[in-house]
């Protein structure tokens, strides 16, 4: 009997835990889910800087374009 029916999974899943196991410890090749979240995160504060910038860049502009030129 094939191991994944015999604990009761889809030989995909398996072979899915089998895959992501070896990329954990660094046997094969591949973003760990740790890394892979560290860069959704850093994303994320990217994405979230940009706006901030974007904000400030806008609130600039307006701030210079009421000062009277003297």
């Amino acid at each position: 009997m094939p191991l994944a029916a015999n604990i009761g999974c889809a030989p995909q899943s398996l072979n899915d835990w089998v895959k992501t196991a070896e990329v954990e410890s660094g046997k094969r090749a591949g973003i760990s889910r740790e890394m892979a979240e560290r860069m959704k995160a850093l994303d994320r504060e990217n994405r979230e800087l940009r706006q901030a910038n974007e904000i400030l860049r806008k609130a600039s502009a307006s701030i210079l374009s009421l000062e009277p030129v003297a």
